[in-house]
């Protein structure tokens, strides 16, 4: 194979040399130039399966020093999606050719399984492992030779990468881009105004934003205090039932934004996936039986730092409130997409899902609350750079009902499209469990508005 070179920005101006990665490049002719595909969680390592499967060049980077490094940063967690619905075809059928054998494909894995049993020795098949970049943040795309203003022949141009790797800025060319980085590193803040205030910035060594792993290593940092979980989606459910296993260990208040908290509940036993209707099952359970002080719908407006803990005020249907001061607060109020990095591609995206553009009427909560979205490709996630894909959990933006399923079939039709299958594209058909839940065109009197159906809960308030 010939070697597409990483090449040192240097201030002086001239550039050289620094790097050398296998990939097969015939020549320097966009046509010819990989196809970069950005996360390797499970949509992007389920692009790098389907471009090898093809003989397609392509390049994969991962910011961590692991494929699947935001899921491992929550491992602990077990999954109420099963094995059967977080596997794609392509990369099962990659690794079936080397031996691999599938786990039992109705079992619920936990996040650090998804990644040792499936991701992992995904990655080091030999069609992909010489192709992947560990430790390699990307920090700016862009077209070659073309700020965004400039139009003439702009689609004719290719992507350029710029990297940060061993200290080292470098970049590589590509002829097409999918970004599949995710949102999980890009937590919501607590505030109600969904702003980052000073006081939550100075109290964050008493937040956790995401699910702490209270059976291990966070147990300690919880028994015997006041605890606040804040949030209405499934990661708040999944820290709740956690926390009550400390028993009378600990003292656990709710905050959710939400009418009731009837409403997040979710689906129960009509959830198609008994272990996400289950979730609501048990925490309905736990609020009933007092276990957990509920406080909604509450708007979340000031922290304040006392002598006694972390003070807690905001509004109520329309009256101040402030709650009981708390030692400690976990944050389940989803996560955002982060674009800084794409300044100069033109993008369309929602201006209030903040998902890409053409697929927000399918996934908006104010419209409807179905977990399971309608099946769709590439040419609804389609942006006006020719050739650039938002794809996986960053598709949806701040929505919170991804499940790796539909990452996965986003993922084969855009790169039937990018291969000439244009037909293969154009067929999207994809089966998604059901909620339970669905409502649409709700109004703020008649919503039950439900997060359901992300893997990693990226569950709004």
């Amino acid at each position: 194979m010939n070697n597409i070179e990483l090449i040192q920005v240097n201030t002086g101006g001239c550039c050289e040399p620094v790097a050398k990665i296998n990939v097969d490049v015939a020549s320097t002719l966009s046509k010819e130039l990989p196809i970069v595909v950005i996360g390797a969680g499970p949509v992007g390592l389920a692009a790098a399966a389907h471009l090898a499967d093809i003989g397609e060049r392509f390049i994969l980077i991962e910011s961590g020093d692991s494929v699947g490094s935001n899921i491992l940063s929550w491992g602990y967690v077990r999954l109420f999606s099963p094995w059967r619905y977080n596997i794609d075809k392509i990369a099962k059928k990659t690794l079936e050719n080397h031996g691999w054998n599938a786990p039992v494909l109705d079992q619920l894995p936990l996040g650090s399984e998804l990644v040792k049993e499936y991701l992992k020795p995904l990655a080091n098949l030999p069609e992909i492992k010489p192709y992947l970049l560990l430790n390699t943040k990307v920090v700016s795309i862009s077209k070659k030779g073309f700020d965004k203003m400039k139009t003439a022949n702009r689609e004719k141009s290719s992507f350029v990468i710029y990297l940060e790797q061993n200290g080292m800025s470098k970049r590589i060319e590509a002829r097409a881009v999918i970004d599949a980085t995710g949102t999980w590193s890009q937590p919501n803040p607590i505030n109600a105004d969904s702003i980052w205030t000073r006081e939550e910035r100075e109290l964050k060594q008493y937040i956790y934003y995401g699910i702490p792993d209270i059976k291990g290593e966070h147990r300690e940092k919880y028994k015997g205090k006041r605890v606040a979980v804040v949030g209405g989606g499934h990661s708040a459910i999944n820290t709740i039932l956690e926390l009550s296993q400390l028993n009378d260990e600990v003292e656990i208040i709710w905050i959710m934004r939400k009418k009731s908290v009837e409403d997040a509940y979710g689906g129960e036993d009509k959830d198609a996936l008994q272990a996400r209707g289950e979730l609501g099952s048990r925490i309905h359970q736990l609020v009933d039986a007092g276990q957990v002080k509920v406080y909604t719908p509450f708007l979340i407006h000031q922290l304040t730092n006392t002598n006694d803990g972390i003070g807690i005020s905001g509004e109520s249907e329309g009256s101040k409130v402030t709650l009981p001061v708390v030692d400690e607060i976990i944050a389940n109020t989803g996560s955002r997409p982060d674009f800084s990095f794409e300044r100069e591609i033109r993008l369309s995206i929602d201006t209030a899902t903040e998902s890409v553009e053409a697929l927000s009427p399918l996934i908006d909560p104010n419209l409807h609350s179905c977990g399971t979205v309608r099946p769709h490709g590439e040419e609804v996630l389609r942006q006006p750079e020719k050739d650039f894909y938002i794809a996986g959990m960053k598709s949806y933006g701040r929505s919170p009902t991804f499940l790796m399923a539909t990452g996965y079939e986003q993922i084969r039709s855009i790169i039937a499209h990018l291969t000439g299958d244009y037909e293969s594209a154009r067929k999207v058909e994809l089966d998604l469990p059901e909620t339970g839940v669905c409502s649409v065109n709700l109004t703020p009197q008649n919503s039950t508005i439900s997060c359901c159906g992300t893997e990693v809960s990226k569950c709004q308030r």
